[in-house]
């Protein structure tokens, strides 16, 4: 996992389409080595989807926009696939209820390997007649794909740490606990920036979503953006002076949600006689306390900004000064850092043509953008102009906080 402050793609760098692709399908793979079957088709929640629907998900979408469209000879190993495979796009059918996918024993998880053979077959058949085309269709489908699988494998071990949270044995996925980079804040603990016009978005002819383009101009006003993350041990200090109880630091909502479902501490924390300890993919281990705060909602983020006398940086804030100090630490590989940002289009926005166009572009409603990638985000899937986002109440993501000031 790269831990670096720029993003890491130099194991992308002159890589073929298809080396990329098996490379990618194959990291897929290797994330499932420590589960047994069992772990494989649970669902713990409406937004967690079992290990098994994300191997399958991920061939369905290389079936369905890459080999149903540019490979004539393929046949679907079964047309009941499309069904129990499709997510969100219903320009490409109907769909199996999200929420119903941890009922599905069949088809088992054997024959979903069997279907991710069947598809990696044909697609790496299919970029062989491609050759070095880069112009072809499919080329720019198939590097989607690539992405959007990678995506996948994040949400991955998002969706199994929730499954194994909620097993009252908190068995662990990793059998020795990941070490972290000892969290001293730097000597000037802020990051200026001088009021003016700045460009952001994704500008060259390297892959980004759609989400990220076109590069356009934004004014700022001087402000100043935090040189690191929230640490474990500050929350702690926000928890300890009643941040969950007073009112006047919360959104509407965010008040609410507290009382309706008792949060009073990050979803993974759990306070013992022998002091607060945290739910890792390592299975519970002592609260780390200098240790960047994670799964932290946007309405946490925004209550802790407000306690310590700051704010969330806007996404503009955050890319300025990401591209003007690129040594920072923790832009990537440790959080994902929200942003007061709404998620919605950049000026000249336009999504494609087509189901592939429901892919970032209908989701511009009731989400906030984060930034920067976290300690699950797959190696070579960092990048400075990156637009994740998730509606307010989030938590089960790798989520994390960076401040910002007048």
């Amino acid at each position: 996992m790269a831990t670096a402050s720029q993003p890491t793609r130099s194991a992308e760098a002159g890589s073929s389409l298809l080396e990329r692709y098996q490379r990618v399908r194959t990291h897929t793979e290797r994330l499932c080595q420590p589960l047994e079957i069992e772990d494989m088709v649970v669902s713990s929640m409406t937004d967690v989807s079992p290990t098994k629907w994300h191997l399958a998900h991920t061939s369905w979408f290389f079936e369905t926009f890459v080999l149903a469209t540019h490979s004539p000879s393929y046949v679907t190993p079964n047309p009941k696939y499309a069904f129990l495979f499709n997510s969100y796009y219903v320009q490409a059918g109907e769909r199996h209820c999200r929420a119903q996918r941890g009922l599905l024993t069949r088809p088992t998880v054997k024959k979903v390997f069997d279907y991710r053979r069947h598809v990696d077959d044909h697609v790496a058949k299919l970029i062989e007649t491609i050759g070095n085309d880069s112009e072809h269709p499919a080329a720019s489908l198939i590097e989607l794909g690539i992405h959007h699988e990678q995506q996948h494998q994040e949400l991955m071990l998002s969706d199994i740490k929730h499954v194994f949270w909620t097993n009252p044995m908190r068995p662990a996925y990793h059998a020795a606990p990941v070490q972290l980079m000892a969290h001293e804040p730097p000597p000037d603990a802020w990051c200026h920036i001088h009021g003016g016009v700045y460009q952001i978005g994704h500008a060259d002819a390297s892959f980004a979503f759609d989400n990220e383009r076109p590069m356009h101009r934004v004014f700022v006003e001087q402000c100043r953006v935090a040189a690191r993350l929230v640490t474990n041990g500050e929350y702690r200090a926000f928890m300890d002076d009643g941040g969950y109880r007073r009112p006047e630091l919360w959104l509407a909502a965010g008040w609410q949600l507290n009382h309706e479902q008792h949060r009073a501490a990050p979803i993974y924390w759990d306070h013992t006689p022998d002091g607060w300890q945290e739910f890792t993919l390592a299975g519970m281990q002592p609260l780390n306390e200098s240790a960047p705060v994670c799964h932290v909602s946007y309405y946490e983020a925004d209550a802790y900004a407000r306690w310590a006398g700051a704010r969330l940086p806007t996404e503009a804030e955050w890319e300025i000064v990401a591209r003007g100090m690129p040594e920072l630490p923790e832009l990537f590989g440790r959080r994902w850092q929200w942003t007061s940002s709404a998620y919605l289009p950049y000026p000249g926005y336009a999504p494609a043509a087509g189901a592939i166009g429901e892919y970032n572009g209908k989701w511009m409603s009731d989400q906030w953008v984060l930034r920067g990638s976290s300690s699950a985000t797959p190696p070579g899937h960092e990048r400075l102009t990156y637009r994740n986002f998730f509606p307010s109440d989030t938590r089960w993501q790798f989520t994390g906080i960076r401040l910002a000031g007048s």
